[in-house]
C-alpha cells in the first residue's frame, strides 16, 4: 500500500477514533467522576487527556512507514 493511501486511511481512522474516545471520556467524566474527590478527578482527567496519544502514535507510525 502506498504512503499516500495509508495517510488517507489513517487520517480517517484517527478522526473516528478521537471522536469516539472523546465521547466516552466525556461521558465517564460527567457521570461517575463528578462524585469523586478532587485528587481522583484530577488523576482521571490527566490520564484520560493523555491516553489517546498511545494509539494515535501507533497509527501515525503506521502511516509514515515507507513503501
Amino acid at each position: 500500500m502506498r504512503v499516500r493511501t495509508r495517510k488517507l486511511i489513517g487520517t480517517i481512522a484517527l478522526m473516528a477514533f478521537l471522536t469516539v474516545y472523546s465521547l466516552i471520556a466525556m461521558s465517564i467524566g460527567a457521570g461517575r467522576i463528578v462524585e469523586a474527590s478532587t485528587p481522583v478527578q484530577v488523576l482521571y482527567f490527566l490520564v484520560a487527556g493523555l491516553l489517546w496519544v498511545v494509539p494515535a502514535g501507533v497509527l501515525v507510525r503506521w502511516m509514515q512507514r515507507p513503501d
